[in-house]
């Protein structure tokens, strides 16, 4: 068997060497789009969250999974629940997660002596709180990160994350309602949802 080599020519036209109609057809693509999303009076196709009008406050409503700023959350005693296994650290794709593990008076097992969080460096992917094995950290505070002056206002120690947690009342095996059906049917931010 003889494989053979297949020549075959490019066949360019003199509008496509050009670019220039190209250029053009894309730009009034663009500005198709703004004029009809920006012009009409219901924002055309485009869902967005109008802030600022007087008629919208989209900061009434947070879905029931939205992510906010992390906490961390108490034992019945007032310790935190966290047992310094370092996996919401290691997970974390933004490396800004920094624990120092020291051991607890009890030898039951460790405690973070430092756990620190740095909020301008977070992507807010949640995946530290479902690597916790223990619902140590949680990001349902449905609380915005404020905007800050400096950086060292925005770098979360331990006494803070735990003054915004709670007694965790996590169940093993996650019993409970389905989500899905106490979700409302539709985002009431938006007029139409579809």
């Amino acid at each position: 068997m003889t494989i053979g080599v297949k020549k075959v020519s490019l066949q360019r036209s003199m509008r496509d060497q050009i670019f220039l109609p190209a250029i053009l057809e894309g730009l009034l693509t663009s500005a198709r789009h703004f004029f009809k999303n920006t012009m009409t009076k219901g924002m055309g196709d485009v869902d967005t969250i109008r802030y600022g009008e007087p008629d919208v406050d989209p900061k009434t409503y947070y879905p029931a999974r939205y992510r906010g700023v992390h906490r961390l959350m108490h034992r019945e005693d007032g310790s935190v629940r966290c047992v310094a296994c370092m996996c919401c650290s290691t997970v974390c794709p933004a490396k800004c997660i920094h624990i120092v593990a020291e051991d607890r008076r009890d030898d039951a097992e460790k405690a973070p002596a430092s756990f620190v969080i740095d909020e301008l460096k977070c992507v807010v992917c949640g995946l530290c709180v479902e690597a916790c094995p223990c619902d140590a950290i949680r990001m349902d505070s449905a609380q915005h990160m404020t905007p800050t002056e400096e950086r060292a206002e925005a770098v979360l120690g331990k006494i803070e994350l735990m003054s915004r947690g709670s007694r965790s009342v996590a169940v093993q095996g996650g019993h409970g309602a389905d989500y899905r059906a106490t979700e409302p049917a539709a985002d009431p931010r938006f007029p139409t949802a579809r």
